[in-house]
């Protein structure tokens, strides 16, 4: 049975404080083989790097979501750096050799998520548009992909991704919530899309058309938990088992099997992540 690689997670959340433990060590046995566990703030990175070397089936993205970057000093872009150059080696190496890790074993795959969010009244778009081409440029200096959030700045994300040539590194925007013809100008630059519960919601029409749509070799299944579980557990703490309900989903609206479009989806991921 093909084991489901689940490209874009948050264990690290609070949400899971509970039976994190229980969850994740029972993940293998259903149907789950990997997992990038994606940080969000610049004060949860250790907890971040410290959860993944613990689970040999996970990995770790780094960086600084849009709505977290407002305290930041310019400084703490180095401090990113050294997190994303030395994995879980920034953890003590004592700990690191109990769980049978190397001081020098990295296992950070990507820097992320990283983008624009101009949601909320309160933005400040300078702000974000700066920490967003500082972390690009971070990622370009580390040959990393990069994870991209976006969501109400369609244009000035587009804009910063041409302007940085994002995404020669490899890039893929999280949780795509525009229209099919901006899908089109981010697959006509080879840039992957993150697709996950959101497909079975009834109102996502414009999502279920990209799917349809976008080439298969770009895209990426991910479920962006504890957030955005599918039907029929949607307002419910999402996790990695209920990913199937999205390739499924995905897997008729493209006439596809769901074997195959976990298959295809998983070799995406290893491909993008460079694993």
């Amino acid at each position: 049975m093909a084991k489901i690689f689940d490209t874009h997670a948050h264990y690290d959340d609070e949400s899971f404080d509970k039976d994190r433990e229980e969850l994740l060590s029972g993940l293998l046995d259903r149907g789950v083989g990997t997992v990038v566990d994606v940080c969000a703030n610049y004060y949860e990175i250790i907890k971040v790097l410290d959860l993944v070397s613990q689970y040999d089936f996970m990995y770790a993205a780094v960086g600084v979501h849009p709505t977290e970057v407002y305290d930041l000093k310019d400084s703490d872009i180095q401090a990113v750096q050294m997190f994303a150059q030395k994995g879980v080696g920034v953890i003590d190496p004592a700990v690191l050799s109990e769980r049978g890790c190397s001081p020098e074993q990295s296992k950070v795959v990507a820097i992320g998520e990283i983008g624009l969010d101009y949601h909320y009244p309160d933005t400040d778009k300078e702000k974000q548009k700066k920490w967003f081409s500082l972390q690009i440029k971070l990622a370009q200096q580390l040959n990393l992909p990069i994870i991209v959030h976006s969501r109400d700045a369609a244009k000035d994300t587009l804009d910063i991704i041409r302007e940085e040539d994002a995404a020669k590194t490899g890039l893929v925007m999280h949780c795509f919530s525009y229209e099919p013809e901006m899908a089109k100008i981010y697959t006509d630059m080879g840039v992957y899309l993150g697709i996950g519960g959101v497909v079975t919601f009834k109102n996502a029409r414009k999502l279920k058309e990209v799917v349809k749509q976008m080439p298969m070799e770009l895209m990426l299944l991910e479920t962006d938990c504890p957030y955005l579980a599918p039907e029929p557990f949607r307002g419910k703490r999402n996790d990695s088992t209920l990913i199937n309900y999205a390739a499924k989903a995905i897997a008729e609206l493209r006439g596809m099997n769901y074997k195959e479009v976990v298959e295809i989806t998983a070799e995406n991921a290893r491909r993008f992540y460079r694993l």
